[in-house]
């Protein structure tokens, strides 16, 4: 909602710029200002309400987003749909009462004076323009079209990913021993990583957990810490800069695998997830693991991948004890009775329970643990035979170490395996996902299935999502634009900016080096309904002229030469607006840049497009009007003066 409130200083104004605008230029002309605003509204109330409508249907589908950014961006949606029908009433009521009653013909100063000359140089020089353009309107569509189609070349050279990392002056550092580790030695190895986290000046708390119970059964060979930084304001490096001069330090520990993580954003992912969680499913775990040690072998040699590490491995210790079920049954001991009693001394098995003073305890039979360290151990163990004889265990069984996997994993109630890693430095989430994806078509087998899961699972369905309510609110935007216009065509003519608009965004971002992301996405949809304005001030006006009997391409030249100055206002109000987000600095402004820098550039570079390819594309495609018959006395109003300027 705060991310909400700041685009919607730039948004909401909009609306009362272009109401003042035009009844500004009506009292300019002579008219009484009371008359002034109740003809500059009405000749402006239909733009404004299709201007709201359109960025209502724009921001509504992202209140139906499903997923973790589908819930965090149900109050983005909300509180900016709010601002905008606010902002149309105000605009389309106090502005005009406001107007009657404020603004008075003056006297203007030598600054205004000045300004003033520059603008109409300006607007001259774009009427002559967009006249020599119309002349070339082959050419004008060619540009349109090649401006348009490199959208998709600059949305490939861009890194995809979820959400940029953030600044949150903490981090995590995890420490895996190898599998049948002691907990004094999980722990030792611990705290050697602990030794050299506290090293770091701007570490402020460290706190380690051995074994922290993160996943079930608790391996003891697991540690995790919590690591807290100085407040951003207080160090020159970053978190980041941080963490990658720590990985080589903790990663040379010999003892372990050791290695910080970065918090993903968005709430996505938990503590202990790295970002990359890639799924294989298959029939068997024999093929799984074939499949793992092939995609493993492959990813090792990609350095968009560090921290590699997968869910299935055969490398726990275990003993398998084979019966001698001759031998067994010649001393008459069962195969029962050979599995409780290593249950029993081994394992520990409760027999009985007693109360004293109170209180309830539990009776467990077991070895002592120095007596159950060794495989030898196993020649102490008797079982009871024939007759109440004493058998030693070890005649009557084969012990042999073996491994085994750690866990058998399934996904989506299938078999499978997960390989998880961190991505390096330089590259995106995207860029690596794309990779594994093509490595696993090349090399896995027809049977073997493919899948996500944790922050790689969530920017697949992000991404799918969004690119499907992008297209729903550009369906939205134009059958809501169809009712109004009340035709088909017109609002294909509104519609011709938005790819524009999407170039000039992607080219921001690639030239800021940022990262297509999740706030770019919506900034895209933003963008949408901000462009959109500027086609609908110069339709609806273009209309209004053919009503008025002006041929359309004449009409077409007028109405963007008149609506040039609320156009330059209303774009130059929401980039300022969003330069703040672009430039920001501190914690959490590596989430504010893509979505400024989408606004930026969209609206820059979308809006000078715009007022060259909007009109040639109404030329093509707007349909001829018959000229109303209330509207000839207003003909004389709108003719060119001899100098070519609108009066």
């Amino acid at each position: 909602t705060m991310l909400a409130l700041v685009l919607a200083i730039g948004l909401v104004v909009d609306d009362a710029i272009v109401v003042l605008e035009n009844i500004y230029r009506r009292v300019e002309e002579g008219m009484p200002p009371k008359q002034a605003a109740l003809v500059g509204s009405g000749e402006i109330g239909f733009a404004i309400l299709a201007m709201m409508v359109t960025l209502v249907a724009v921001f509504v589908p992202l209140s139906f987003l499903t997923g973790s950014t589908g819930r965090l961006f149900q109050e983005f949606a909300l509180a900016l749909v709010g601002a905008v029908l606010v902002s149309a009433f105000v605009a389309l009521s106090l502005v005009p009462m406001l107007c009657s009653k404020l603004l008075k013909p003056t006297t203007h100063n030598r600054f205004y004076t000045v300004t003033e000359g520059w603008l109409q140089s300006l607007f001259k020089l774009y009427e002559r323009m967009l006249r020599r353009a119309l002349k070339l309107r082959p050419l004008v569509v060619l540009a349109g079209v090649i401006a348009a189609g490199a959208s998709y070349f600059l949305l490939n050279a861009l890194e995809s990913e979820l959400a940029p990392f953030e600044d949150r002056s903490d981090f995590v550092a995890m420490m895996i021993t190898p599998e049948g580790s002691s907990l004094e030695y999980t722990e030792a190895q611990v705290y050697a990583m602990d030794e050299i986290i506290r090293s770091i000046p701007e570490v402020k708390t460290s706190f380690m957990v051995t074994s922290p119970g993160i996943s079930r059964p608790a391996p003891i060979n697991v540690g995790v810490g919590f690591v807290t930084l100085t407040d951003w304001s207080e160090r020159t490096r970053t978190q980041f800069d941080i963490t990658r001069e720590l990985a080589p330090k903790l990663f040379a520990l010999p003892g372990g695998l050791a290695f910080p993580i970065n918090r993903a954003s968005l709430g996505v992912g938990g503590f202990r997830e790295t970002p990359v969680q890639f799924v294989i499913q298959g029939n068997t775990y024999e093929e799984l693991e074939e499949s793992v040690t092939k995609m493993m072998a492959r990813a090792r040699e990609y350095p968009g991948l560090v921290n590699l590490d997968t869910d299935l491995k055969l490398n726990k210790p275990q003993f398998k004890v084979t019966v001698n079920r001759d031998k067994a049954a010649n001393v008459g001991v069962t195969i029962a009775d050979i599995g409780r009693t290593l249950e029993t001394l081994l394992g520990g098995r409760e027999v009985t329970r007693f109360k004293r003073a109170g209180e309830q305890y539990e009776v467990i039979v077991k070895l002592a643990d120095e007596d159950r360290t060794n495989p030898t151990d196993l020649t102490s163990i008797y079982v009871r035979g024939r007759g109440g004889e004493l058998v030693q265990l070890s005649n009557l069984v084969e012990l042999r170490e073996t491994v085994s996997p750690k866990e058998l994993n399934h996904f989506d109630r299938l078999r499978a395996a997960t390989i998880k890693a961190n991505v390096a430095q330089g590259y995106a989430l995207g860029e690596v996902l794309e990779f594994l994806e093509t490595t696993a078509a090349e090399i896995l087998p027809a049977s073997s299935r493919i899948d996500f899961n944790g922050v790689s699972r969530e920017f697949k369905k992000s991404s799918q999502g969004l690119a499907i309510t992008f297209v729903l609110a550009l369906a939205f935007v134009y059958l809501v634009l169809s009712a109004q216009f009340e035709s088909f065509r017109g609002p294909l003519v509104i519609l011709v900016c938005v790819p524009l608009a999407v170039s000039g965004a992607l080219l921001a971002l690639l030239l800021a080096g940022q990262t297509f992301n999740v706030y770019s996405q919506i900034g895209m949809m933003m963008l949408i309904g901000l462009i959109t304005k500027n086609g609908i001030l110069i339709v609806e006006f273009a209309n209004q002229m053919q009503d008025q009997g002006i041929d359309k391409t004449e009409a077409v030249i007028r109405a963007s030469a008149l609506r040039l100055r609320p156009i330059l206002m209303t774009s130059a109000t929401m980039v300022l607006a969003a330069i703040p987000l672009a430039l920001a600095t501190g914690a959490g402004a590596e989430s504010r840049h893509p979505i400024g820098w989408t606004i930026v550039g969209g609206l820059i570079i979308g809006s000078l497009l715009t007022l060259f390819v909007v009109p040639t594309a109404y030329t093509y495609l707007a349909g001829d009007r018959k000229p109303s018959q209330d509207s000839e006395t207003e003909i004389t109003d709108e003719l060119p003066s001899s100098d070519g300027q609108i009066i």
